[in-house]
């Protein structure tokens, strides 16, 4: 995608084919129109069509070309919130909801996968959030008492616990999440697509929407070279969102994150380093991410775009990281590298808009993609269907709000990013 490794790395290299596509020409017409290829559009296409819905997905680009394609694949339940505050965010009905709908979205996920055959390699061994320092333990302690009370099955790790299932003693300690897991994403993506094709959604690629309008039954959504008339129009391009639904982007905040992916480590090293297969973060402010692949490389990343000052220096850091928290690995050679876009709300919390009545979409998901983007899928084709009310959905409906000073704080967080990781590594 885009001629360019930069832009999905590993998974473009290692992710099955994507269905066979081509751009929109000439009027259409069907119940619902789609618009985005990621976790949002192609859940909602599919769990439409299973129940007998007319779908035509438009994507802009290419299957899963925003993030779903770009990310660490870490199946996450929740968001970055602490449990005990988003009743607060969001008010105790609403609030109640989305820790439900979230905690419970790593299972959707695999139930999908699992449905449908999707080859995305999966794990199921949960995730582990990892505490750097003595302020890092006191955030996950919290954390685990307020998921634990609420019956999710986590479990707050010491540092012997931690070494063994991570092979370092950069931490002191860890919160494992047994509901969550790891994916190859661009994989998970594209396989949606196979699975939405096969249950009857018609599907373009290379077809961005320049328009819509109001009609006589509904909306006539317009690109380049065709059109599209529905009753109800899924607007699901989240944070890379352009023309008309381009305030959805204007919302977030982006915050650029990249990956670095080594060559496969050797027998014995997979056997000492992540022999489980969780997916690791740690709570560091510029925080950093690991995991393995199944061919046994290690995918590091951090906050960071790979551009301009910023790829010598983060690459620089990486290999610098890794050493630090990983002594026995050594000098190794990264395979691959990448970078993407991660949208920040002001309170990290995902949004409901209702751009006019029938033309409708989640977004702002922070970082966690996967799981609430498959979740919040689901939930719209229930909405559309008449399953769900209005009232009933997990979120409030609100109206996008550009936040402040947007430019300059992307500016300063790749620019701080860059700051961070000159600094060194420390654990």
């Amino acid at each position: 995608m885009l001629d360019d490794p930069r832009s999905h790395g590993l998974w473009e290299k290692t992710a099955p084919l994507p269905p066979a596509t081509a751009k929109l020409q000439g009027a259409a017409r069907a119940d619902v129109v789609v618009i985005g290829g990621g976790y949002t559009g192609l859940s909602t296409a599919l769990h439409l069509a299973e129940a007998g819905t007319s779908v035509v997905l438009l994507e802009a680009r290419e299957i899963g070309f925003g993030g779903a394609g770009r990310n660490v694949g870490l199946i996450n339940a929740g968001m970055w919130v602490m449990p005990d505050d988003l009743p607060g965010e969001l008010g105790p009905t609403h609030g109640e909801r989305l820790l439900e709908l979230l905690g419970n979205g790593p299972r959707a996920v695999m139930e999908i996968i699992d449905r449908h055959g999707i080859a995305c390699e999966l794990e199921r061994q949960g995730t582990l959030h990892c505490a750097v320092g003595t302020a890092g333990r006191k955030e996950i302690e919290a954390r685990a008492e307020q998921w634990q009370r609420r019956g999710a099955p986590v479990e707050l790790l010491d540092i012997a616990e931690t070494e063994y299932k991570i092979g370092t003693r950069a931490y002191q300690g860890a919160l494992l999440d047994k509901r969550a897991g790891t994916l190859q994403p661009l994989a998970y993506a594209r396989g949606l697509a196979h699975a939405a094709m096969k249950a009857g959604v018609i599907l373009h690629t290379s077809s961005p929407v320049d328009n819509y309008e109001r009609t006589a039954d509904g909306w006539r959504v317009m690109t380049a070279e065709g059109s599209v008339d529905a009753q109800w129009v899924v607007a699901a391009t989240d944070a890379y969102s352009e023309g008309p639904f381009a305030a959805v982007r204007e919302e977030q905040i982006h915050l650029p994150y990249f990956n670095f992916a080594t060559v496969p480590l050797s027998d014995n090293l997979r056997k000492a380093i992540l022999a489980e297969r969780q997916g690791c973060w740690d709570t560091k402010e510029v925080l950093s991410s690991f995991r393995m692949d199944k061919a046994g490389r290690m995918v590091f990343g951090s906050v960071g775009a790979l551009r301009g000052t910023g790829l010598s220096i983060h690459r620089n850091w990486a290999r610098r990281a890794l050493k630090a928290i990983f002594p026995q690995i050594g000098d190794i050679a990264f395979e691959s590298e990448w970078y993407g876009q991660i949208g920040m709300t002001t309170n990290a919390l995902p949004r409901f808009h209702k751009f006019a009545p029938g033309v409708i979409g989640f977004s702002g998901y922070n970082g966690r993609g996967i799981s609430p983007g498959t979740v919040f899928g689901k939930t719209l084709a229930a909405h559309i269907l008449g399953q769900l009310s209005e009232d009933e959905l997990p979120l409030p409906l609100t109206d996008p709000q550009a936040p402040p000073f947007r430019s300059i704080k992307e500016a300063w967080y790749e620019a701080g990013a860059q700051l961070a990781h000159l600094a060194g590594a420390r654990f």
